[in-house]
């Protein structure tokens, strides 16, 4: 597949309609189906007076579901809707007719997608690596019908279980560039130059300060094999990471890199100082995130073209300043070509020493986390030897979690312990290997 010569494969990772509309931040509001209602019914056959209770069991509402879609690499569409509701579940029927239920939304995004809880700014899924697709929010659960309520006591139940709530949330959707490398440092540095030179990316190039409104990715693939990703990240300026010009808007797409080409002109063509734009630059990124400021970077000092002063190299000022520090200087040309195959190596070899899984954002924010805060009431009572848990906060715990999963049955048990109804089941005189009910769920009492 690879020739003995530099393949170059790109594309853009954003692109924006508007040139001052970012179409890699969105907040959405969604919501999940509302399960529906069980019904309440009596048979009627001929020559059967008094026919027992046959309402059957409402639906499942839709959940809401993000998926990964390859060939998605903007938020744009999100940009023109902002509302996502999942279709709610049918009601029960007559005749143990079970409600259909509800279709799930699936919402696309491009890979590399933060989702966050608006308000927090707390990760609920980051849509890259492994995780193509997630439920953020669970349609209701479809009420039991009256055919479940039948006692000995009671054989003409008029009560159905109505379906359980919709779940509802505003999320900030962030799109956060999957690149290896990063290339970062102030505008007309040579960046831009660079990354069209390395990659057949097309980045728009002109002498003025954030020219490269979209964050563009090329891809390097090296004679020998080895290849990564770059991006080309918008110049930064003082004050970024306090959100100063563009700052903010680009700084979030260098949060996956693994490692940053900082460039740098060495020509001092503006009348810089290139020695004081990379501490500035380095105390900028540090400003914003200092994991991201730790992270290995190599130094370009670029436009070596330019350079005619007689009296000391620049590039060796730079690299007696920085080298001592760990941090390594190539002597390049964006123009020429000078030091770039050197640079490129250099910068694929370290990768290789790195873990190869890309760079992912834990959750931190858990929808059905919430249930646990809500102060809703549930009674416990003990029917015929059985301990029975009812009310409000109960039916929107089932509605909402999986007890079928291992992360659903962890949040069951927190739920049980930290609402107290534990300890109110002890209270009641709970022994182990007694039973509990909880509307559908039934199950044996074991002390952890």
């Amino acid at each position: 597949m690879h020739n003995h010569r530099l393949q170059i494969f790109w594309f853009e990772a954003l692109f924006f309609k508007e040139r001052t509309m970012f179409a890699d931040r969105a907040k959405i509001y969604i919501r999940s189906g509302k399960g529906g209602d069980g019904h309440v019914s009596f048979r009627r056959e001929l020559y059967v007076p008094n026919g027992g209770p046959d309402g059957g069991d409402g639906g499942r509402g839709g959940d809401i579901i993000f998926e990964v879609d390859e060939g998605l690499n903007t938020l744009y569409d999100f940009r023109h809707k902002t509302k996502f509701t999942a279709k709610n579940g049918e009601e029960g029927g007559k005749r143990r007719c079970h409600g259909k239920n509800a279709q799930d939304l699936i919402l696309k995004v491009p890979e590399g997608t933060i989702i966050k809880e608006a308000e927090s700014g707390k990760v609920i899924a980051d849509m890259s690596g492994e995780n193509r697709r997630q439920v953020i929010l669970k349609g209701g659960k479809g009420g039991l019908g009256n055919m479940h309520f039948a006692t000995s006591t009671m054989q003409v139940p008029k009560y159905a279980q109505p379906g359980q709530p919709a779940q509802e949330l505003w999320v900030l959707l962030e799109l956060k560039v999957i690149a290896d490398v990063g290339l970062v440092g102030f505008p007309n540095v040579g960046k831009s130059t660079l990354l069209s030179r390395v990659t057949n990316a097309n980045p728009k190039i002109a002498n003025y300060h954030f020219t490269t409104i979209n964050p563009n990715l090329g891809v390097v693939d090296l004679p020998n094999g080895d290849g990564f990703v770059m991006a080309d990240i918008p110049g930064l300026i003082e004050g970024a990471s306090e959100g100063l010009g563009l700052g903010h808007e680009f700084l979030r797409h260098i949060e996956r890199t693994k490692m940053m080409i900082h460039v740098v002109d060495a020509a001092g063509t503006e009348g810089r100082d290139p020695v004081e734009d990379i501490y500035k630059i380095n105390a900028e990124l540090k400003s914003y995130n200092p994991k991201i400021a730790s992270r290995p970077q190599v130094i370009a000092a670029n436009k070596s073209d330019l350079i005619y002063a007689e009296d000391e190299d620049p590039v060796e000022r730079i690299r007696k300043e920085f080298e001592p520090q760990g941090i390594k200087v190539f002597k390049i040309s964006g123009v020429s070509g000078e030091g770039i195959n050197e640079l490129l190596y250099y910068v694929a070899e370290q990768l290789k020493t790195m873990d190869q899984k890309p760079i992912t954002f834990e959750q931190e924010f858990f929808p059905g986390d919430e249930l646990i805060h809500e102060n809703l009431p549930y009674t416990v009572e003990v029917v015929d030897g059985i301990y029975v848990v009812e009310g409000p906060k109960i039916e929107k715990m089932l509605g909402y979690t999986n007890l079928d999963s291992e992360k659903g049955f962890l949040f069951f048990q927190k739920f049980l312990k930290n609402t107290g109804i534990l300890a109110d089941l002890e209270k009641a005189g709970i022994q182990e290997g007694d039973t509990v009910k909880m509307y559908g769920l039934q199950f044996d009492y074991y002390k952890e």
